[in-house]
């Protein structure tokens, strides 16, 4: 694998990266109280003579929510990507092939079965735990998705079918999530709920750096998917006479997108249209085949990191950050869908 860069691309990339910037500085300057500038910057940097108090208030209270944001936001639309590219399918999120649900359904069986302390957990299950059932959902529910949608005794992949196979264990998901909430105690419910929704609330360097050394290095890899990627969106037969290996490619990309979904929805929860949207946005913004891997990981981050600052701080009524995603997302989605039919015609 290598990396492929395009210019118009990396002029994208750069705005987003200084769009992300801004982003985590003004969530770190209004997640909470207002605090300047200065404040932020002294916070983060500690020169002697700190008050211990902002440094708590940013380092230890605002910094791991932004971070959990930003990482959240990128893995998310990355895996969107992915998914998107083996499965020839702009719809094939990891939201429509049951990843995401699968995810969600490990997380709420952890969270409502396990009982009592810190949603459902404490001390290092809280940590461990819940990462550990939401990755083993995403991986079942996405493995599953997979094998059925190949063709038996082939390594062709039916897109048709992946979307399908993947829209029916994505009721199955969530049939058992339902059934899972029936059987706790109000309160586990209500925080499954709150999770499900996609929020950020009380995350802490406890539950984001174990995350953070995982979701880094899948950001990494598949940063350096680009050749794959590209060759992937040929027909089969061109992809393989242009040297693409689809037995093993596809598999590859496949689970890396699901444990970018996994580590994505551990972070925020289901936060919705990150995925679908931002691959969108920022194969349109480049004018690329294919999305870079780059640009859709900033403008992801970005736009989580955004909508968790007016939904959780600007807003008259503090709203899980799903929620204004999906506010957000939803007419973004129309406008770029009716763009590029409007290229095409």
């Amino acid at each position: 694998m290598s990396v492929v860069v395009y210019p118009r691309a990396l002029w994208v990339g750069c705005a987003a990266l200084l769009l992300l910037l801004l982003a985590v500085v003004a969530h770190l300057m209004l997640a909470g109280r207002p605090l300047g500038l200065d404040e932020v910057m002294m916070g983060l940097a500690d020169p002697p003579g700190t008050p211990p108090r902002l440094i708590l208030q940013i380092q230890e209270f605002r910094l791991p929510r932004t971070v959990a944001g930003a990482l959240a936001g990128a893995c998310l639309a990355v895996s969107g990507a992915l998914t998107q590219n083996v499965a020839r399918n702009p719809l094939a999120t990891p939201e429509i092939l049951g990843v995401t649900a699968g995810a969600s359904l490990g997380a709420v069986a952890v969270l409502v079965l396990a009982g009592g302390g810190h949603g459902g957990l404490s001390g290092a299950a809280a940590a461990v735990g819940l990462p550990l059932a939401a990755g083993a959902g995403a991986i079942l529910f996405g493995g599953g998705v997979f094998l059925l949608a190949m063709r038996r005794g082939q390594d062709v992949l039916d897109s048709n079918r992946m979307v399908l196979v993947g829209l029916g264990a994505t009721a199955l998901a969530t049939s058992l999530v339902t059934w899972m909430l029936t059987l706790g105690d109000v309160t586990n419910a209500s925080q499954a709920l709150t999770w499900m929704t996609g929020s950020l609330n009380g995350r802490d360097w406890a539950a984001v750096g174990p995350m953070v050394q995982v979701a880094l290095p899948l950001l990494l890899v598949s940063a350096a998917a680009g050749r794959w990627l590209l060759l992937g969106a040929f027909d089969d037969n061109t992809a393989r006479g242009l040297g693409l290996p689809l037995r093993q490619s596809r598999p590859l990309l496949l689970l890396l997108a699901v444990l970018l979904a996994a580590a994505g929805t551990v972070m925020a929860g289901p936060v919705a249209f990150v995925a679908m949207v931002c691959p969108l946005a920022a194969r349109q913004l480049c004018g690329t085949v294919v999305p870079p891997m780059a640009a859709t990981a900033l403008l992801g981050a970005a736009f989580v990191v955004l909508a968790d600052l007016v939904a959780g701080f600007l807003l008259p009524q503090a709203l899980p950050v799903g929620v204004l995603t999906t506010v957000l997302g939803a007419p973004v989605l129309i406008a770029l869908v009716f763009r590029a039919q409007r290229r095409t015609s």
